[in-house]
């Protein structure tokens, strides 16, 4: 066997290839038939350099293969975006398709399309700077285990919901069918409690669009029940909004109380004073209804779980405006919104009236009685009465 080692040796020396090939110490045995050793040996040589050049070619694509690998393994940033992208992008779809119980956690608008967004942008930006792949094994596991990771967590919240907090399940706004005056249906369970229709609203006493609404909600609850109170909770909507200081009877307020044996009226109220500050709400029935159709708005005004009146004031505050804190000074405007609408007279009746009749006409319809059974126990008025039997027939 040649000494390569010794060969390199002594050609670093000089010598010529007949001299190195009759070196004992190199080990070249030609065969017989060669007449020229030192050019078989020259020969040998060049084809054994040859060998080890394509050996280490090899091994170096191989390295580069190992390598790239490697790092397509961590964590770069087209890979992040490979996994984030379909995790939030199912997520989202599901919270969108059924806002309740899937979105309660996380709605689907704005916050889930929002991670959407960005994750969408993390990939974009890793594709662009990548110098490698932009598709490969890893990349196309990433996006299998995103979309599997998005139906666990998306699966997750929703029977975490359902299950462990009752909430219902509400399907997309997008679905509600459009009502008369501003009203939409959903169709879904009716949203009741021992029996009788749930009346939900949502508002803020600082807010002046839930000030001038407050007057409609007000005077259906005292036709199906008993309202007491009402004089103790009267007030005005913030004097540095819009419509500042719209006259208002505050429906969350302590000195309110309520009974009927018709409807059950819940409310979520902001009492803090503090423009633009929302409520709370008590459970997740409330918070899945405001989280799938309040649009992030109030008021925000529910019956029996399908009529809903969001997006839209109730009562626009400004025709209100001769009885707003300015005007009258004291409680003066709102004490006299409260007698107009009591007696049914007057020109802050005569702006209350028409919506009030439609709260009561979608009521009535959750309650499956009809109008003159109603209007029979309650004692409504003629006009009343007369009002609403013409709404009823609309829907």
């Amino acid at each position: 066997m040649v000494d390569w080692d010794r060969v390199e040796q002594l050609r670093s020396k000089g010598w010529d290839w007949d001299q190195i090939a009759e070196d004992p110490k190199v080990g070249f045995h030609p065969d017989t038939s060669v007449h020229d050793a030192g050019r078989a040996l020259r020969g040998l040589y060049h084809r054994q350099r040859s060998r080890e050049g394509r050996r280490g070619e090899g091994a170096t694509e191989r390295s580069s293969k190992r390598l790239a690998a490697v790092t397509e393994r961590i964590w770069t940033l087209p890979r992040i975006g490979y996994l984030a992208t379909p995790i939030l992008g199912v997520w989202a779809g599901l919270a969108y398709v059924a806002p309740s119980p899937v979105g309660i956690l996380l709605p689907a608008i704005p916050w889930l399309a929002i991670g959407l967004a960005v994750a969408a942008f993390v990939l974009c930006f890793g594709l662009l700077r990548s110098s490698g792949k932009r598709w490969t094994p890893v990349f196309r596991t990433s996006v299998i285990t995103g979309v599997i990771l998005g139906l666990l967590i998306a699966g997750l919240v929703g029977l975490t919901g359902y299950l462990a907090f009752g909430c219902p399940y509400l399907p997309p706004a997008t679905t509600l069918a459009g009502q008369p005056a501003g009203w939409a249906k959903a169709s879904v369970t009716a949203w009741q409690q021992d029996g009788k229709p749930i009346v939900y609203f949502y508002g803020a006493s600082w807010c002046p669009y839930c000030s001038a609404g407050s007057w409609t909600i007000y005077k259906a609850l005292s036709e199906f029940g008993t309202v007491t109170g009402a004089s103790n909770a009267l007030g005005y909507s913030s004097l540095s909004d819009v419509y500042a200081g719209t006259p208002e009877i505050v429906l969350g307020s302590s000195e309110i109380g309520y009974s009927s044996t018709t409807i059950t009226f819940l409310v979520n109220e902001d009492l803090s004073g503090v423009d633009g500050t929302f409520p709370g709400t008590s459970n997740c029935f409330e918070q899945a209804y405001v989280t799938a159709y309040s649009g992030s708005a109030i008021p925000f005004l529910v019956i029996n779980g399908q009529y809903i009146h969001a997006g839209t004031p109730i009562i626009d505050p400004s025709t209100l405006t001769d009885y707003n804190y300015a005007s009258s000074g004291t409680s003066g405007g709102a004490d006299t919104v409260l007698s107009q609408v009591q007696s049914e007279s007057g020109a802050a009746w005569s702006v209350v009236q028409s919506e009030a009749w439609w709260i009561m006409a979608f009521i009535t319809k959750a309650t499956g009685e009809s109008v003159s059974t109603l209007a029979a126990e309650y004692h409504w008025s003629a006009a009343t009465q007369s009002a609403v039997t013409g709404y009823v027939a609309q829907l």
